[in-house]
């Protein structure tokens, strides 16, 4: 189990959405520093900065390679959060009440009208007694 102050690290670096873009980009494959700051509109050093406060929650992982610096991402943090935070909440009866309202909800929703059948001519009908 994670010491709040490991818990407060990661809940603070998944509070920005350029972190958390990074993340995602890195949740693909290990990324080097220079390939994650052309993804972004900011500075080298700025996306610096946000993987400085990524690799100290613990969440991103540094290998270098001669001058290269390979960003890994570190899923443990995240799933130690997802363990005391949101999993015993899955069964919560809020949880039950949730999936409820959304079916509900669906239920609610109008019919979408159906097209009209457009009209086919009816076939002709024979008359009674005639020949034809």
């Amino acid at each position: 189990m994670m010491n709040p102050a490991d818990d407060d690290a990661v809940w603070r670096a998944l509070g920005d959405p350029t972190r958390r873009r990074i993340l995602d980009l890195l949740r693909d494959r290990a990324r080097t520093t220079g390939e994650l700051a052309e993804e972004f509109p900011v500075t080298r050093f700025a996306v610096m900065k946000h993987l400085s406060v990524l690799v100290d929650a613990g969440l991103v992982l540094v290998e270098r390679r001669g001058r290269e610096r390979f960003n890994h991402l570190n899923t443990v943090p995240i799933r130690a959060i997802y363990r005391r935070w949101l999993q015993p909440f899955e069964r919560h009866p809020a949880d039950a009440l949730l999936r409820l309202k959304d079916q509900v909800e669906r239920a609610e929703q109008p019919a979408q009208p159906r097209p009209k059948p457009k009209n086919k001519p009816k076939p002709a009908r024979k008359r009674k007694g005639s020949s034809r």
